[in-house]
C-alpha cells in the first residue's frame, strides 16, 4: 500500500493531515530526531569549551558547521537516521553515529569525534528532545491557536455588549444577560488558562544514567558537572537549550512539569467544551444562525439543514485530547525505581495528543467566524418572559419592607404565562414610593442586565 492521507490510520494524518501542517515538523520522529541533533550538538561544542587539555575549543568553522548540522536537518537526514537504525537498534545511538559520520574528512571534528555523546545517557539526550518540542509546539502551536479564539470571542463581546439575551438557568428562564457578557465569561476564563499554560517552566536534566554524574566524575573528578549540565541547558539557543536546569532526578526526568503542562492544556479544552456546548444549544434556539457556504450540504436527505458541525466536531476532539493528556500526566511521572520504558513509548504520542486541541481550536474558530446573531429570535424569547421581572420586583419590595415579597411573586408568577400587562398591573398595587413604581414600570426583560454591558465592554 502507498502511504498517503487517505491510507494514513490516524485521522490527524490523514482527513485532517492539511490542518497540522504546523505542529507536524515539531511534533513528528523528524522533529524528535532534529532536537536529538540539537542536543548532541550542543553538549559536544559546549565541552570543548569546558576546558579539557584533551577536547580543545572548537574552530569558528567547525562551530558553524556543527550548527548548519541542526539548522539544515532535512527529511533526508532523518531518513538516514533511521538506516543506521535498522542496525543498532537504538534510536539514540544511530542519530550519534550519524553525526559522526558528518565529521569524515574533517580531521578537527574527527579527532574530538569520541565527544560525541560523552558521558551521557540515552535519556539525557530525549528528555531535553522533548523539552524543546514541547516548548516549541506550545508557543508556536497551541497557545497562538488558543489567542486567535480568545480575540475572536473578545471581538463578539464588545460588539454584542448590549444586546440582551435570555439566561437559562437549569433550562428555564431566568434573569437576562447580553450577547456579550456571556463572551467575556469565555474570555475571561481561557486567559487564565493561557497564562497557566504559558507560566509552566520547561525542565531539562542531563545528569547521567542515574541521575548523579557517576560517568562524568569518572572522566574528571575535579570538575563541575552540575554547573556546566545547567549551563548547557540554561544557556539561550544555539549554543545552549534555553530550558529550566532540573537537578534531581532518576535516569528520567520526573515528568512532573508535563503533566502539570497536559494538565493545563486539559483544563483549556474542558472550558471550550462548556463553550462549544453552550453555542450549539444557542443555535438551537435560533440565537445565532450560521453563514452560508455555496455547495456545503447540512444532510444528505434533509435538505434545509445547516448542522452545527463545526462545535461538534470541537467538542468531540477536544474529548479524545483529554482523554489522552489526562492519561500522559497520570502515567508520565511514574516510573519504576531508577528506569522503565513505559515512559518511552507513550511520550511518542505527545504530537497526538496535542494535535487533537490544536485541531478542535481551528474548528471552534471556524464556527465563530460562521455565526451571525438572530436579533429577532432573541428580542421575541426576551418578550416571552416576562416573569424574570418578579426578581427585581420582589428585591425593592424586600427594601421598603413590605410583607413576604417573594412568597408574594412566587404565588403571582410560578406556572402562569406573564405578559407586560399582568406585571405592571401587580406594580401598581405596591406600596412603594411612586419614583421606584415608575422605575420598575419601565422595566422591560430586555433592560433588565444588570451591568452585563459595562462587564463585557472592559473584558
Amino acid at each position: 500500500m502507498t502511504f498517503s492521507t487517505i491510507s494514513a490510520l490516524s485521522p490527524l494524518d490523514g482527513r485532517y493531515a492539511a490542518k497540522l501542517a504546523t505542529l507536524r515538523p515539531l511534533m513528528s520522529e523528524q522533529g524528535y530526531m532534529h532536537r536529538r541533533v540539537q542536543v548532541e550538538v550542543a553538549w559536544f561544542i559546549s565541552l570543548s569549551d569546558a576546558g579539557f587539555a584533551e577536547f580543545k575549543p572548537l574552530t569558528p568553522g567547525a562551530r558553524t558547521y556543527l550548527l548548519g548540522l541542526v539548522k539544515n536537518f532535512s527529511e533526508t537526514d532523518g531518513e538516514a537516521i533511521k538506516v543506521i537504525e535498522r542496525t543498532t537498534n537504538h534510536d539514540v545511538k544511530a542519530v550519534e553515529y550519524w553525526i559522526k559520520s558528518k565529521f569524515e574528512a574533517r580531521p578537527e571534528l574527527e579527532k574530538a569525534s569520541e565527544f560525541v555523546h560523552f558521558a551521557c545517557t540515552s535519556e539525557d539526550i530525549n528528555n531535553t528532545s522533548h523539552a524543546l518540542q514541547l516548548r516549541s509546539a506550545r508557543d508556536v502551536v497551541v497557545l497562538p491557536a488558543l489567542d486567535r479564539v480568545v480575540l475572536k470571542l473578545r471581538e463578539m463581546a464588545h460588539a454584542h455588549a448590549d444586546l440582551a439575551m435570555l439566561s437559562r438557568t437549569h433550562g428555564q428562564t431566568a434573569s437576562p444577560t447580553t450577547v456579550g457578557k456571556e463572551m467575556a465569561n469565555v474570555v475571561v476564563r481561557l486567559q487564565t488558562a493561557c497564562d497557566r499554560i504559558a507560566s509552566i517552566k520547561i525542565l531539562a536534566k542531563m545528569n547521567g544514567a542515574v541521575g548523579n554524574y557517576n560517568a562524568h566524575l569518572s572522566a574528571w573528578p575535579d570538575f563541575d558537572w552540575e554547573a556546566f549540565s545547567k549551563k548547557v541547558i540554561e544557556t539561550p539557543e544555539p549554543l545552549g537549550l534555553g530550558l529550566t536546569f532540573q537537578p534531581y532526578s532518576i535516569q528520567i526526568e520526573p515528568h512532573d512539569y508535563m503533566a502539570e503542562l497536559f494538565d493545563a492544556v486539559a483544563r483549556t479544552n474542558t472550558i471550550l467544551i462548556d463553550l462549544s456546548r453552550d453555542i450549539w444549544g444557542y443555535v438551537s434556539l435560533g440565537y445565532f444562525k450560521q453563514r452560508l457556504k455555496d455547495g456545503e450540504v447540512g444532510s444528505s436527505t434533509m435538505p434545509h439543514k445547516v448542522n452545527p458541525i463545526d462545535f461538534e466536531n470541537a467538542e468531540g476532539n477536544l474529548g479524545l485530547a483529554n482523554a489522552m493528556l489526562r492519561h500522559l500526566s497520570e502515567k508520565l511521572p511514574i516510573s519504576r525505581w531508577q528506569r522503565d520504558l513505559t515512559d518511552s513509548t507513550v511520550l511518542r504520542n505527545v504530537g497526538v495528543a496535542l494535535g487533537y486541541p490544536v485541531l478542535a481550536y481551528q474548528s471552534l474558530l471556524t464556527g465563530l467566524n460562521k455565526l451571525e446573531i438572530n436579533e429577532d429570535a432573541i428580542a421575541k424569547d426576551l418578550d416571552n418572559a416576562w416573569e424574570v421581572l418578579a426578581e427585581p420586583i420582589q428585591t425593592v419590595m424586600r427594601r421598603f419592607g413590605l410583607p413576604q415579597p417573594y412568597e408574594q411573586l412566587k404565588k403571582f408568577t410560578r406556572g402562569a404565562a406573564m405578559t407586560k400587562e399582568l406585571m405592571q398591573g401587580f406594580i401598581a398595587g405596591l406600596d412603594i414610593p411612586q419614583a421606584e413604581k415608575d422605575r420598575l414600570m419601565a422595566m422591560t426583560p430586555g433592560s433588565y442586565t444588570g451591568k452585563a454591558s459595562e462587564l463585557a465592554k472592559r473584558v
